[in-house]
């Protein structure tokens, strides 16, 4: 019987900071494949350390659409996500390697530690961020709809207690850029499935869900016991749907 065969799929726009330790942990795959979103730093260049499946493509706004592409390019059985400021540890890298040999599902999710500020949140919903991220090839894929949805799969799925590390956040600054390009996305989205400004639309993102979301995750979730990266965290994560909706809002005046 032939040995299974596994590859890693990333991909990235202006990553170089993060990407040779992202490539690093991963380089026991048979293959790696890297799908360069118009990066504007050395991001390709430290990619051919690592790999010759290099392909460039726009920089969608929706990620999932460039990350079925990097999936549409791999010729292994499976398939490892994982994006540019992720690190997967020996440990989970040696389970996946045998439990392809013997697969009990489909597709495997893991527990994912966020690595905001140089320190893990061990709470406020950050932990175990559950993620699926192994599978088949040809049994997942996003559908593209929304920057932050789940993989389709068919299949069984089994979750395991492994996890894997996120550096997400290495300052406050790196969470107003995020929340832009994210805030961004989500107004498109809204915009696309036809959701008008009004006074309905205004109390739910403006008022209930950010006051919800950040009592639920600082106070009920016990964000605060993360100290000032907790505050953070959850007030970001609250100024998201406000923004989104500001944008929405703007999209009509123009």
């Amino acid at each position: 019987m032939s040995k299974p065969t596994i590859a890693v799929s990333i991909i990235g726009h202006n990553e170089a900071s993060d990407l040779e330790r992202c490539f690093n942990s991963v380089n026991w795959a048979d293959e790696i494949i890297y799908v360069d979103c118009e990066s504007e730093d050395n991001s390709i260049e430290i990619a051919k350390k690592f790999t010759e499946k290099i392909f460039t493509r726009k920089n969608e706004l929706n990620l999932n659409i460039n990350k079925n592409i990097g999936f549409s390019k791999a010729t292994s059985e499976w398939i490892l996500y994982v994006d540019p400021d992720e690190e997967i540890p020996k440990e989970m890298s040696d389970w996946i390697l045998d439990e392809i040999k013997n697969p009990k599902a489909a597709a495997y999710t893991f527990k994912r530690k966020n690595i905001n500020i140089g320190k893990w949140l061990k709470y406020g919903a950050q932990y175990p961020d559950t993620q699926l991220r192994l599978f088949k090839k040809e049994k997942a894929y996003f559908a593209a709809k929304g920057v932050h949805e789940k993989l389709s799969v068919d299949g069984n799925i089994m979750n395991t207690d492994l996890f894997f590390l996120h550096y997400a956040y290495p300052s406050f600054s790196t969470y107003i850029r995020k929340t832009q390009f994210y805030t961004d996305t989500e107004a498109n989205f809204l915009y696309d499935a036809g959701v008008k400004p009004g006074f309905a639309p205004f109390m739910k993102y403006v008022i209930y869900k950010p006051l919800t979301r950040f009592i639920k995750r600082y106070f009920f979730k016990l964000g605060f016991l993360d100290g000032m990266r907790g505050l953070g965290a959850a007030f970001f994560d609250a100024l998201n749907f406000p923004l989104r909706y500001l944008k929405l809002w703007e999209k009509y005046q123009k």
